[in-house]
């Protein structure tokens, strides 16, 4: 086992990474190696669906396996291994009907099929000590001492925006929205990595064109949101308990969301959200259920706590799984993408044993101020609440008063303070960054970090709220709509606005994120708390140079430094 995808990563030892019998996010070795298995079992299939779709004949069932199967191996998603082992199998048979496909492309357009190398050809082998084997034959430090650092993590900053792209394209795709753009950009930039790349320049020129291929996913999977369940609207959301049976759903899911508020409609049981289902309660078509309630509980870094104290079912719809407890595992329930060893999974949308359980179980009691959110000093009818559904089309419906408060001075600067939550230190940093923001300056914010500081009251500028929530980090579309459109109002460029980037990551996705920002050609952005293990010191350099990306520091001295004239 060797892992430095995530945030989490070991950084003890000589060399940072993950490398004994269980990693920082719980991921035990015999999982790491069927998860680098399984990627590199992807990145045959993909060999051969790019050679097909190249001569006009696609193949979009092997390009929704490579989303998903890809998308099970992000940080904190799956953590079972005999899901895993299916998986490759499945891969395998992909891979062999792909190949197929390829060669009667070939043949029909008069030419002779060519003979792939590498992982097209790969078997996966027979027992558990053999499978290890393989596995530190194609895990992600393989090659290093041929290549060097450098080029190995340039290899690993692909996979891994990679591994983003594909979740943000699964969750589109589970609405209905599907790409053949981002289906050909995920099978050629797989069947690359098959190829074992290793001129640096060119990895880092691709790895700018991997953030075109980003942003759309981000784009088709904002119009697979808003086109199922209507653009956000801004709302008041309770996060106090109500009486009565219960149902917590956590992860990002909004289709699975839906589907369980569809079978728990008329059945007396209310529906909870956690984590980044908290913007859920500002989608028109999601919101109109009176059985979803509330949001219950802050990020998923703490959801051992407040799952334990949750007296239901728990539904976990995607990534940020963190190992179950004795005091939940058994009212813990998996589905898509997510798994944990003995944890029951659900598939085809049926969730009627969580139904079941949540009818077994108590429930809150009358006692509002139930629950690990609660005030101990709040009064018997205290109803604490947030804020969310400040999208790109709330916004921009008020862009005329953003942009006149702008240009009179009541609005000096916005930031951007988003991203990943996390366990790791250094995280209080953004709670101090907006916090201490200016009573002149926007704070939007996207992603679970907001639960850092969304607690606070930041007040109004002339009715303009002073911390607008764009959602989750699946609306990272609407922060880049709504930048390019003060530009536009502002007849510049999105770096010359007084405008400022503060990101937190943790996993793949913020990895995704990232370059799609760098291929806007977006500079100077703040990201932390630490920068990525596998960027090396040259690499890191190299972003520098280019980008201006900078690790964050201290808050109040971040804070003077963005407000400077001659920082915009």
């Amino acid at each position: 086992m060797f892992c430095y995808q995530c945030e989490q990563t070991d950084r003890t030892g000589t060399v940072p990474g993950c490398a004994g019998a269980v990693g920082n996010c719980g991921k035990d070795a015999a999982t790491s190696d069927l998860q680098d298995l399984l990627v590199h079992a992807a990145k045959g299939v993909a060999q051969y669906a790019a050679a097909s779709r190249s001569l006009g004949r696609p193949d979009d069932e092997a390009a929704r396996f490579l989303l998903f199967s890809v998308f099970t191996t992000l940080t904190n998603v799956n953590f079972n291994p005999s899901r895993f082992g299916a998986l490759i199998q499945q891969a395998v048979a992909h891979r062999a009907r792909a190949r197929a496909r390829y060669e009667a492309a070939a043949r029909a357009a008069g030419t002779e099929p060519r003979e792939l190398a590498g992982p097209a050809v790969w078997q996966p082998a027979d027992d558990p000590d053999a499978l290890a084997r393989q596995a530190a034959e194609v895990g992600v430090d393989a090659g290093l001492a041929l290549v060097g650092p450098d080029v190995v993590g340039l290899r690993s900053l692909h996979l891994y925006a990679l591994k983003g792209i594909c979740a943000y394209a699964h969750h589109a795709h589970v609405l209905g929205r599907e790409s053949a753009e981002v289906f050909a950009g995920v099978e050629s930039a797989l069947a690359y990595l098959a190829g074992e790349p290793a001129d640096a320049a060119d990895l880092m020129e691709r790895a700018v064109g991997l953030g075109r291929l980003g942003l759309a996913a981000i784009e088709l999977l904002d119009a697979a949101n808003t086109g199922a369940y209507g653009a956000q609207q801004p709302t008041t959301v309770r996060t106090t308990p109500v009486a009565g049976k219960a149902i917590l759903v956590s992860g990002h899911d909004l289709h699975d969301l839906e589907q369980l508020l569809e079978q728990t409609v008329g059945q007396g049981v209310n529906v909870y959200t956690h984590g980044e289902l908290l913007p859920a309660h500002a989608y028109p078509l999601l919101k109109a259920y009176p059985h979803l309630v509330a949001n219950y509980g802050g990020a998923w870094q703490d959801q051992q706590r407040e799952f334990a104290a949750f007296p239901g079912p728990i539904l976990m719809t995607s990534n940020c799984l963190v190992e179950p407890h004795a005091a939940y595992r058994r009212r813990i329930f998996t589905t898509g993408p997510v798994g944990w060893p003995g944890v029951r999974h659900l598939a085809e949308g049926d969730f009627g044993p969580v139904v079941q359980a949540a009818r077994a179980l108590p429930g809150f009691p009358a006692d509002p101020d139930a629950g690990p959110d609660a005030d101990p000093d709040a009064g018997p009818e205290a109803r604490r609440s947030l804020t969310v559904g400040y999208g790109a089309d709330a916004v921009l419906a008020v862009a005329d008063r953003v942009t006149a408060a702008v240009r009179s001075g009541a609005i000096r600067h916005f930031f951007l303070v988003g991203g990943c939550d996390g366990p790791t230190p250094g995280r209080d940093y953004y709670t101090e960054f907006a916090v201490g923001a200016p009573d002149d300056a926007v704070v939007l914010t996207l992603g679970c970090a907001k639960y850092r500081f969304h607690g606070h009251e930041f007040g109004e500028i002339g009715g303009i709220p002073r911390l607008l929530d764009l959602g989750q980090c699946n609306d990272t579309h609407s922060a880049i709509r709504i930048a390019a459109a003060l530009a536009e109002a502002f007849e510049c460029e999105v770096n010359d606005l007084p405008l400022t980037l503060v990101l937190s990551w943790t996993e793949q996705k913020a990895v995704a994120v990232l370059l799609a920002l760098l291929a806007l050609g977006i500079r100077d952005i703040h990201l932390g708390p630490t920068l990525p293990a596998f960027l090396t010191p040259n690499l890191v350099d190299a972003l520098v140079r280019r980008f201006g990306l900078r690790l964050v520091g201290d808050p109040a001295a971040d804070l003077a430094a963005a407000l400077e004239p001659a920082a915009r």
